[in-house]
């Protein structure tokens, strides 16, 4: 009987040993490993974001200065054209028949100016002589001097019809992007009386954004951050492009508008992939200063809810704290400025945020 008791106890006392065991096996077992480090502290330069337009660095207006129709248009909307690469034609019978008259009348002219000075040269002769009168020495010198005079004015309209002939073919004044034309070829354009337009010519191998700021006092902070920290000035687009770009500030107005109260700038965008396309809305981030202790995190390690930005931070005794964090600026593409939140040496979850709760012990893994 006293050693049946005693199996008993024995029993019972391994049954608790053991499922004491377990239990502890299994709470050991419901703490994740979890990936956390530390928010890392370094010097960043500030930027402050302004929207703007591009344009091209040059544009110019194509047009027809003479009278006549279409007869070719030898380009295709949007190409790229060399300086010099004739774009249209105009009929230009008209134009080489004053060409054809007005060297006649240099012909003339010059045939009439050497008449004209055999004849002094005789009339010289005979006043030597005596046997013609002053007057008549001197009127022969006033036609030469006139047939002298009619070779100039000839000349110059045959190089008036010349250019105007010239102007029949129309050619591409610098390189760069055409655009649509106005007219096709067969319609009439009238472009003595006034130039018309047949297309507009876009040099984009630099643009231009332009933008506009309200506090004047960022002109000197981003000079002062561009000369003494090298910094530049990156920009975004309204649109997605394959290589990242940057600016260099190029005009300062010299005063500021009254009607918005604001200041013109602009800044110069080397274009060399031709991706940039005037009329692109981009944004400018002026360096405005440094932040020589800036707390940073990963970007990808934020969250949002309904009260704004949060990390899930780690405690000294490994425990999970959500924490509600002020965010600045993206640097680098993969951090974030955190500006009110966290403190140097913070640790915070980088990975598996949905596994995460308030209050959960986890085991942390240094990344």
């Amino acid at each position: 009987m006293k050693a049946t008791c005693i199996l008993a106890a024995t029993a019972v006392l391994f049954a608790a040993t053991s499922c004491g065991s377990k239990a502890s096996h299994k709470e050991a077992a419901t703490v994740p490993d979890i990936e956390v480090t530390q928010v890392r502290v370094d010097s960043v330069t500030l930027f402050k974001n302004f929207p703007g337009t591009l344009s091209a660095d040059a544009s110019v207006n194509v047009v027809a200065r003479v009278n006549g129709n279409l007869t070719g248009k030898y380009y295709n909307s949007g190409d790229f054209v060399k300086k010099g690469q004739t774009l249209f034609t105009i009929e230009s019978s008209t134009y080489v028949d004053a060409v054809k008259q007005a060297e006649a009348s240099l012909a003339t002219a010059r045939s009439n100016y050497d008449y004209a000075t055999r004849r002094r040269a005789a009339m010289e002769k005979a006043y030597a002589s005596d046997a013609v009168s002053e007057m008549e020495l001197e009127q022969s010198r006033s036609d030469e001097r006139q047939a002298a005079a009619s070779i100039k004015s000839a000349e110059a309209a045959l190089s008036t019809a010349r250019t105007n002939l010239s102007y029949c073919t129309v050619k591409a004044p610098i390189d760069g992007r055409a655009g649509d034309s106005s007219m096709s070829v067969g319609n009439y354009v009238g472009g003595e009386g006034s130039p018309v337009q047949l297309c507009e010519i876009y040099d984009n191998r630099n643009v231009t954004a332009t933008f506009a700021i309200e506090d004047v006092s960022l002109v000197e902070k981003v000079n002062e951050a561009l000369e003494k920290d090298r910094a530049e000035i990156p920009v975004t687009f309204g649109q997605p492009v394959q290589h990242s770009y940057v600016a260099a500030l190029s005009y300062v107005a010299p005063e500021m508008n009254t009607s918005t109260g604001t200041m013109q700038l602009k800044a110069k965008i080397a274009n060399p992939y031709d991706e940039l396309r005037p009329g692109m809305y981009v944004n400018v981030s002026l360096p405005v200063g440094v932040d020589p202790q800036a707390i940073l995190v990963r970007d990808a390690s934020l969250s949002t809810d309904q009260l704004g930005k949060y990390l899930y931070t780690v405690n000294d005794s490994d425990k999970v704290v959500y924490t509600p964090v002020q965010t600045g600026e993206l640097v680098g593409d993969s951090l974030r400025i955190i500006t009110s939140g966290l403190r140097p040496g913070d640790r915070y979850v980088t990975s598996a945020m949905l596994k995460v709760r308030e209050g959960m012990t986890i085991n942390p893994i240094a990344k």
